[in-house]
């Protein structure tokens, strides 16, 4: 059989490029080479596309946020994605003192492996819809609404799946009037509260506030880096959860997997600096409370008509035993000792399985896309 050809686009213009480049180095070392020819396609933090002339290699988001930037970047093409169906997906510039080298590459899958705004959040997947060429994960309209955790609890809501009391807050309201947005949010909400920007991943910009001053610091941080800020009461007690979804219309979930953090909540240096944050996998729930877990995570998959993959992360309090649905991420960290890969593998799915299945169910949905009418 001819290899499938695998453009894997990485990096990205996002506050989650260094997260991106520890995934992505774990897709190509574990992409059979029998069966797939891997593309590097790096985005940089600039948005410039280039055709790597090498993928990258430390697998480890705390290595990666650590290295400095010469390990970090290769010479390469310049590279376009063509957004508009042919033979040639990718094109290629290798610009010269005497002209410049034009070239067609195709390609029979893309595997995004963006972290964040534009590379999660629909964007690219909206030129891979133009392009017409199969890629794995999320479609447009559910990579949207998971990047976005305002649209996303609205959606589960209308689905009446349980979250957690939260408010959202603009950043023009906020610097219009923010005494009006702070008495708000503590007749609604009370302390403490956690304050997120609503279109990011991996814990940045998340804050902690257990009264006032801490409030106002927590959504001026978290304005650096959104217009729209979400601020939820926070749970009594809460352990945090996570189960793994993989599938289109028939998804599966794996065992629950919990997050113990070094710190009082799972932020960004607990993640990916602090090796003290440990996990249990699977985690140590009631039979009763692991189906709930898995059921509520498929539910919410579907919610947003999700396909591929995602990551479902819940609360549970530990006062009442309430199971509250906090977020989905789409494209999440993807490296082998990431909790996505984790649950799977004690689910008995290994990673190079998890690769084969999703690049099979990117090709299978996109078949059934073609069978689609365009015209009466």
């Amino acid at each position: 059989m001819r290899k499938l050809r695998v453009g894997v686009i990485y990096g990205g213009r996002s506050g989650e490029h260094e997260i991106s480049l520890a995934s992505a180095a774990a897709v190509f070392q574990n992409l059979d080479p029998e069966r797939y020819e891997a593309i590097p396609i790096r985005i940089e933090k600039d948005g410039r596309w280039a055709l790597a002339r090498r993928p990258p290699a430390l697998v480890s988001a705390g290595d990666v946020i650590r290295a400095n930037k010469s390990e970090l970047t290769d010479q390469a093409r310049e590279a376009h994605l063509v957004a508009h169906p042919g033979g040639d997906t990718l094109m290629t510039i290798d610009r010269r003192d005497d002209g410049a080298a034009v070239a067609g590459l195709a390609l029979d899958v893309v595997f995004p492996v963006l972290h964040g705004p534009y590379g999660e959040d629909g964007t690219v997947q909206g030129l891979l819809e133009l392009a017409n060429v199969p890629y794995v994960g999320a479609g447009v309209l559910a990579s949207s609404v998971g990047m976005d955790k305002a649209a996303m609890k609205l959606v589960f809501a209308a689905r009446k799946l349980p979250i957690c009391d939260y408010d959202v807050v603009l950043k023009r309201d906020w610097q219009r009037d923010a005494r009006a947005v702070m008495n708000r949010i503590v007749k609604q909400l009370g302390f403490p509260v956690f304050v997120k920007p609503a279109n990011l991943g991996s814990s940045v910009g998340i804050s902690k506030a257990k009264h006032a001053s801490e409030l106002r610091d927590a959504i001026e941080f978290a304005a650096q880096f959104d217009r729209k800020i979400v601020v939820e009461a926070a749970v009594p007690s809460a352990r945090e959860i996570e189960c793994a979804v993989l599938g289109n219309d028939e998804p599966e979930a794996s065992v629950p997997g919990e997050i113990l953090p070094s710190r009082e909540f799972y932020d960004y240096e607990a993640k990916y600096l602090d090796e003290a944050s440990k996990t249990v996998i699977p985690a140590e729930l009631t039979r009763n409370m692991t189906d709930e877990v898995r059921n509520l995570a498929v539910a919410a998959f579907k919610a947003i008509d999700c396909a591929g993959m995602a990551r479902v992360d819940f609360l549970l309090a530990g006062d009442s035993g309430t199971l509250y649905l906090n977020e989905l991420n789409t494209i999440p960290g993807f490296t082998t000792i990431s909790m996505y890969s984790k649950m799977w593998e004690a689910s008995g799915v290994t990673y190079a399985q998890l690769l084969d299945r999703l690049i099979a169910l990117a090709i299978e949905r996109h078949a059934e896309k073609q069978q689609l009418r365009t015209s009466m």
